[in-house]
């Protein structure tokens, strides 16, 4: 279990620095082109090391549902709207507003799914994420 916990922690610190990496490019052209440029060179990326590794194209590519590819242009609007908030409201209050709506979604995908939720532990959570958020922005 601490290995997947660790592994998670370590991708929110990246999303993070891949979100200050963006706003700041964004600062000097546009979230839209910061959006491009953080696509662009994670596609080079990808597809040297899919290259690499092989396996890059599945198998089972006709069997595969044709929306599940929208998580790519979902991944767009994320990155983008990222870079263009981070620069306005700051990294702190742009990522608990990212982190509550993920946990509002993903209580309503695992409810969806028949997955079992605890309503009242998931309200709470986004709350205390909302009272995260109230204490950055009290005048010291």
């Amino acid at each position: 279990m601490i290995v997947p916990v660790l592994f998670a922690f370590t991708a929110g610190l990246l999303v993070i620095l891949s979100r200050q990496v963006n706003g700041r490019l964004s600062l000097s052209t546009t979230p839209l082109i910061s959006s491009f440029w953080n696509h662009f060179v994670g596609f080079v990326f990808l597809t040297v090391l899919g290259l690499a590794l092989g396996g890059l194209i599945p198998d089972n590519i006709a069997e595969i549902p044709w929306w599940v590819y929208t998580g790519g242009a979902l991944g767009v609007v994320f990155v983008a709207s990222g870079s263009w908030l981070i620069t306005r409201i700051g990294a702190v209050n742009s990522t608990l507003l990212v982190i509550s709506g993920q946990m509002v979604s993903g209580v309503l995908f695992d409810w969806a799914r028949g997955i079992p939720v605890t309503l009242w532990a998931s309200a709470l959570g986004v709350l205390l994420i909302f009272a995260g958020m109230a204490l950055t922005q009290r005048r010291r």
